[in-house]
């Protein structure tokens, strides 16, 4: 006879600040909590150099320092990690079954904090020079760019906080919108405005990215006045925004057009007993801040759902 599947009261996916905050709180009300992260604990926000905006650290932090600080928080109420992916999640007597690379769990409520990756261009070269010039992450990949010339696509924080991290190595950086001005918050386009090694490239598209055996130019097109040109670079790195994971959640929980889980206010999705929380849900401000919020709040409304059964 098979032995029984192991069993927690949460078992959360995803262990980015969202997973990790639902973790201490799940883990500190006594609850079984079982966190799943097939990457690195902490997530996406471990490639950021630095966070200026979470309350508490007045001189910054970075992405790492600070989930790592969660994670040990959330093990020192005795929270258990698995480095595996979730394949699928279906409904199993008063429970769930979560399947996952490691091998399948029962879990009595689920915590749905899978976060996102980023979004691409979709455009010719981006594929086939992802690794030889097309980059995702400026504080994984900005040393090999040193005194070169390089692109960043994108308007929001994100595109902006790149470019002025590349300037740390790079020769010259220029900034490519779509619009005719950034939609990053003002205190973060004033930082760029006077960073002399930041070029703004606006009312600009990247049609396709080329080169030989690396990244050597881009042609884009201005979307105003119709010209096209070409913009030699060394490498471009792509910040256009984020994709939520949840190619997996497909008819098993409502999502929106976009992907993204529909939660309501305490973060319950529409089955019963499964919550989402952080990038992963509709409405995300994706902020650290909020996924830490969305986290607690999802899992007060499991430890809820549990003590209702």
């Amino acid at each position: 006879m098979n032995a029984p599947n192991p069993r927690y009261d949460i078992i959360i996916i995803g262990g980015g600040p969202a997973g990790l905050s639902a973790a201490i709180y799940g883990a500190r009300d006594k609850l079984s909590v079982l966190i799943v992260e097939k990457g690195i604990m902490g997530g996406l926000i471990t490639e950021t150099e630095k966070l200026d905006n979470y309350p508490g650290f007045p001189d910054g932090i970075s992405g790492f320092d600070l989930t790592e600080k969660m994670f040990k928080q959330a093990q020192k109420y005795h929270a258990k990690d698995l480095n595996a992916e979730v394949l699928s999640v279906t409904k199993s007597g008063d429970g769930f079954l979560i399947k996952t690379t490691e091998g399948d769990f029962d879990a009595g409520a689920v915590i749905i904090s899978g976060g996102a990756n980023h979004q691409k261009l979709e455009i010719p070269g981006e594929a086939e020079y992802t690794g030889r010039g097309v980059a995702y992450c400026a504080t994984c990949d900005a040393p090999f760019y040193s005194d070169k010339t390089v692109a960043v696509a994108g308007g929001g924080n994100a595109a902006l906080y790149e470019a002025m991290h590349l300037t740390k190595f790079a020769k010259k950086v220029y900034l490519i919108h779509r619009r005719a001005e950034y939609r990053a918050t003002p205190v973060v386009q004033e930082q760029v405005h006077k960073n002399g090694k930041i070029e703004p490239v606006l009312d600009t598209i990247i049609e396709s990215i080329e080169g030989s055996d690396f990244v050597e130019r881009l042609r884009v097109k201005n979307v105003k006045t119709g010209k096209e040109s070409s913009l030699p670079v060394d490498g471009i790195f792509v910040a256009v925004g984020l994709k939520p994971n949840t190619e997996f959640l497909k008819g098993i929980v409502d999502l929106d057009e976009g992907g993204s889980v529909v939660v309501d206010d305490s973060m319950r999705t529409s089955v019963p007993g499964i919550f989402a929380a952080g990038d992963i849900r509709r409405n995300s401000i994706r902020q650290v801040v909020g996924g830490c919020g969305d986290g607690a709040v999802a899992a007060i409304a499991a430890k809820k759902w549990l003590d209702s059964l």
